[in-house]
């Protein structure tokens, strides 16, 4: 036992999906993606509040950035690797799976992870899909993504949603095929019954009282012995984000609710639990290294 409590808590994965305020899937029949280079981009700020509050609390996470931030923000991705985070791929432009044909998603994965790597100079190992769009009718993708070389995919979402969702998918992280196959590690759910509740981020973290989400994860870290998988965007810190208008009243709840409070609350959850980044809770040392 070491002398400090805290060194025994279990780890938890952090993770920031690098996206500005107008890439939201939600946005996407108000704001075409030729308009996202005229609109003002807030994500660097965001992503410097974001670092000094992790540096404040000893926490490396893993940022899912966009090959798009990477070919605009090069310095901004870099500084993410020279920091110690990891650093892995969010795709190029926050297309949802269910969108493209095989031969895009590959085209499309391929080139963001070489963006990445060619910025940062680090081999980038886990992807994540544009809003969870891995379920039941795009586990190809799962084979793609081991094909072109990423180790661990982080798209699938265990809960019913109107937008995402596999429920029947396992809770926690599974190779997905064979004992091969690439490893799959869900965003984290509570079970309550039969049913699973989401707790791993976004926007029911800034629904649900923070005292809600601190017992669903300490559940699944000492009633189910796993570590958690936490996510939230750098626009949920920023409530001075433009408005576009036109969006729909359940969008909006969605998308601005309690964004004032999101900073405080990310404060407390990080002095509550033990934070690390997804491949240093995931994945073996010996798969970790330079």
């Amino acid at each position: 036992m070491s002398q400090n409590p805290e060194d025994d808590r279990r780890r938890n994965a952090m993770t920031v999906d690098v996206e500005d305020y107008f890439q939201v899937s939600a946005f996407e029949s108000h704001i075409r993606r030729e308009q996202w280079d005229r609109l003002p981009c807030r994500v660097e700020g965001n992503v410097e509040r974001i670092l000094a509050l992790f540096d404040a609390h000893a926490v490396k996470a893993t940022f899912f950035v966009l090959g798009w931030m990477a070919e605009r923000y090069p310095r901004m991705v870099r500084q993410l690797a020279e920091q110690g985070h990891e650093v892995a791929s969010h795709g190029y432009e926050h297309v949802r799976v269910m969108h493209q044909t095989p031969a895009a998603f590959r085209e499309d994965i391929r080139r963001s992870r070489g963006l990445l790597e060619d910025t940062t100079g680090i081999p980038v190992r886990g992807y994540r899909a544009a809003s969870y769009s891995i379920g039941r009718d795009t586990l190809w993708a799962l084979d793609e993504l081991l094909e072109s070389g990423h180790q661990y995919s982080s798209s699938i979402y265990p809960i019913r949603h109107d937008l995402y969702g596999m429920p029947e998918a396992a809770r926690f992280a599974f190779r997905h095929g064979c004992e091969t196959g690439l490893l799959e590690i869900p965003v984290t759910t509570v079970q309550i019954g039969q049913r699973n509740f989401p707790c791993g981020g976004g926007g029911y973290f800034r629904l649900f009282p923070y005292a809600l989400s601190r017992w669903a994860l300490q559940r699944v870290n000492e009633h189910d012995g796993e570590s958690a998988v936490f996510y939230f965007h750098p626009w949920e810190i920023d409530p001075e984000q433009p408005r576009p208008k036109g969006i729909g009243l359940k969008t909006r709840v969605r998308h601005y609710l309690n964004l004032s409070r999101m900073e405080a609350r990310l404060t407390r959850l990080l002095q509550d639990f033990a934070w690390s980044r997804m491949d240093q809770v995931f994945l073996p040392s010996s798969e970790t290294q330079h």
